[in-house]
């Protein structure tokens, strides 16, 4: 069973009756939409629109449990309580450290809706399962399907949701009503000025290290996120990529010259230049 397990996770349990309409009103998941055995990622937003906490979240009994980066755990339930007041509602840290994905069709844990849409059958749990050892072979998957966390890929508060597909991957609502940076991601949504996507990079020989600038003619569209060999993960500036995909010229990694393409569970496409006009 091919496994692997993520020591730098941590787990909150928000609960309680009110739980659901507290949630709903800060975060960018429709938790209406949030099946049983199902996790969806979601982010609480500035009130500029770019991503404050990401996270993942599931239902747990009367309640969500949400996943998250461990380093940003202390700093997330301090938010989440200031927003609190007096609702019914509670905010518990969990004892498990760490995640294990497993991504062979079987195992325990929840459905991890991100890599469902690209028809990938990966679950995911609280704590450490023996044998979870193969942490390249998640980057690896993570590559193959453009799914990119923060952290390796973007740094919080600098990204917006959709330069992370999540107005893609049923993150970000723009139909339950009002959250916090809703406006914003809105009207970016609706002018359809998104510009900032995940790619999936590849080239002939091994990829330069994370952070290394993709360029086009010396000027540069992106940076290196995740690495594995001869693919990887990028932000990049997906109108430039088209101008230069349609006109042939070179996009360097680094040095090095690659290939990008949009995930296809996206939908998305390169833009072409009577698109942007």
């Amino acid at each position: 069973m091919p496994s692997a397990f993520l020591p730098d996770r941590a787990f909150v349990r928000i609960a309680g009756p009110d739980a659901e309409h507290f949630l709903q009103n800060l975060i960018t998941t429709d938790l209406g939409a949030l099946a049983d055995n199902e996790l969806r990622p979601g982010a609480l937003l500035t009130p500029q629109g770019k991503i404050f906490f990401d996270f993942l979240i599931s239902r747990d009994e009367d309640g969500f449990l949400i996943d998250i980066r461990a380093d940003q755990l202390e700093a997330f339930i301090k938010r989440m309580t200031m927003y609190k007041l007096r609702a019914p509602v509670t905010i518990e840290p969990q004892a498990e450290a760490g995640a294990t994905v497993t991504w062979d069709g079987t195992g325990d844990g929840v459905v991890d809706h991100r890599f469902a849409l690209a028809g990938a059958q990966v679950r995911r749990q609280p704590g450490h399962i023996d044998g979870a050892d193969d942490r390249e072979g998640y980057d690896a998957l993570r590559i193959s399907h453009g799914v990119p966390e923060s952290g390796p890929d973007y740094a919080l508060q600098d990204a917006f949701p959709h330069d992370v597909l999540f107005d893609k991957s049923s993150g970000l609502s723009f139909r339950k009503g009002c959250y916090v940076g809703q406006e914003v991601v809105s009207r970016m949504h609706h002018r359809s000025t998104a510009r900032r996507r995940v790619v999936i990079v590849s080239a002939d020989t091994a990829l330069p290290e994370s952070g290394t600038e993709i360029t086009i003619g010396g000027k540069q569209i992106g940076a290196l996120g995740t690495v594995a060999g001869e693919r990887g993960l990028a932000i990049v500036r997906i109108d430039k990529a088209g101008e230069a995909m349609n006109a042939g010229e070179a996009i360097l990694a680094g040095e090095v010259p690659v290939a990008l393409a949009l995930p296809a569970w996206s939908g998305l496409s390169f833009p072409t230049a009577a698109e942007e006009a």
